[in-house]
């Protein structure tokens, strides 16, 4: 389960962003979770928890939040930026399971509403990144 390394790596990644700003305590971290990731988000939300108390206590009370980041894109002929739902998305389940682990499989999978084209780059919503933290 890559659930609890990417845990790891947001806790750690939390930690040393909070040494760095002088914060004592976090008392809220926001995680971005991408469209395009694949994950078990309820797993995920769970590791976080579970390596929290045990990993610092500094993160012990904590509030986590988990948000979803669109996936966007802008095709290269025309310059449209699109989203997922607006290209109508993955015809089959795995084709979506591949795009995680092959972005650029996309580009067989998806088209650009506007001009049909399927020469696009992918803006956002793909990983997991630490969207902000509060702390005292």
């Amino acid at each position: 389960m890559h659930e609890f390394a990417l845990a790891d790596a947001v806790i750690r990644s939390a930690l040393e962003f909070a040494e760095q700003g002088g914060i004592a305590r976090i008392t809220k971290l926001v995680v971005r979770i991408g469209e395009l990731q694949t994950i078990a988000r309820e797993v995920f939300d769970y590791a976080l928890k579970e390596i929290m108390p045990a990993a610092e206590p500094r993160l012990a009370e904590a509030v986590i939040v988990l948000e979803t980041e669109p996936a966007r894109f802008r095709c290269r002929p025309c310059a449209h930026e699109f989203t997922l739902a607006e290209s109508g998305g993955p015809k089959e389940a795995e084709d979506a399971e591949a795009m995680h682990f092959i972005p650029e499989l996309a580009h067989a999978c998806l088209r650009c509403p506007r001009c049909q084209s399927p020469d696009f780059e992918l803006l956002e919503g793909r990983g997991v990144s630490i969207a902000s933290i509060e702390g005292e």
